[in-house]
């Protein structure tokens, strides 16, 4: 499956969530990440984040897709991570 991944976490948090996002999506933006990713790797993702965050102050919002061809991306002005699919 395609998932947008958008974070909001308190700044004590934004380091350990970034560098765990990025373990299964690639950065696109501040706080935003995209990618394919399996169901198992998602509910992975989404558990390891819970152990992160305060649900009190952080949230975590996902978006899915059964492919990424079924979404529009349209980038305004500078594409700040540009993203290499290669075999």
């Amino acid at each position: 499956m395609y998932v947008i991944l958008v974070y909001d976490c308190g700044e004590r948090r934004v380091g350990k969530m970034l560098k765990l996002c990025r373990k299964y999506l690639n950065w696109i933006q501040n706080s935003v990440f995209e990618g394919e990713i399996t169901e198992v790797k998602l509910k992975e993702l989404k558990s390891q984040a819970l152990k992160i965050m305060d649900p009190e102050e952080d949230s975590i919002i996902v978006f899915s897709s059964s492919q990424q061809k079924w979404l529009d991306k349209e980038i305004l002005g500078k594409e700040l991570s540009d993203i290499d699919n290669f075999i």
